[in-house]
């Protein structure tokens, strides 16, 4: 899928890096990325969207703690695992303190950290920081917000927000216009698909390059659905 989560492992241990590439590489939801330095991730958070990091501790050129203080700094909003053969209770609280969202101590299983990746995309993708790309777009729920890749920015209300959200969410399934509407709108016998279809003429009327011809935001049978 073009809106897969994408990853980025750093790791200076190339075996775990290609293990964790391949079998992250088996879920279609993820596109993986690796750095084998914290200098090299650091770049990496700054020149590509990154939805997560997997960040090594014990990197040969920075302590991983120290990386993510300055990925932090340099306004990287993600969520960052740590990867770390320490598994004590000061060890976990200077990682997060340094700004880390969760710890995984070595050895784990596979099954363990794929959970934690998924539990920390979810929240992620609730928070206020979260950012998608739609299309040309940048989009930010949060602050209801699509930017074009000139910085140009189109104000959404929150329904079309709403709606995006949902719709991204969903990966490019058909979403049903009732499913649309208990989404967004809740259970409200007032409210039918005529003020959905309302809605969704307006969104294209903003995001669409020809909106009679949309290209991102789909009619199909029985529903929508969005190609990002």
């Amino acid at each position: 899928m073009s809106n897969a989560s994408r990853l980025l492992v750093v790791d200076d241990d190339q075996d775990l890096r290609d293990t964790l590439t391949e079998q992250l590489g088996f879920y279609s939801e993820f596109q993986v990325t690796t750095a084998e330095t914290a200098g090299q991730a650091i770049e990496a958070v700054k020149g590509d969207r990154i939805d997560l990091a997997i960040m090594d501790v014990g990197l040969p050129d920075m302590d991983g703690r120290e990386a993510v203080k300055v990925m932090r700094q340099n306004g990287f909003r993600s969520p960052i695992i740590m990867l770390t053969a320490q598994g004590s209770d000061s060890d976990t609280v200077m990682g997060l303190e340094a700004g880390a969202n969760d710890y995984v101590v070595k050895p784990f299983k596979f099954a363990v950290l794929l959970a934690r990746i998924r539990a920390q995309l979810r929240q992620y993708e609730a928070s206020e920081d979260a950012v998608f790309q739609i299309g040309p777009y940048i989009f930010r729920p949060g602050s209801k917000l699509l930017t074009t890749e000139k910085g140009s920015k189109l104000k959404l209300t929150e329904k079309e927000t709403a709606i995006l959200r949902y719709l991204y969410r969903a990966g490019q399934a058909v979403v049903g216009r009732d499913t649309l509407l208990t989404e967004v709108w809740g259970y409200n016998s007032n409210v039918t698909t005529h003020t959905l279809e309302t809605h969704i003429y307006r969104l294209r009327q903003k995001i669409e390059a020809d909106p009679s011809n949309a290209s991102i935001l789909v009619t199909e049978p029985g529903g929508y659905k969005l190609i990002p």
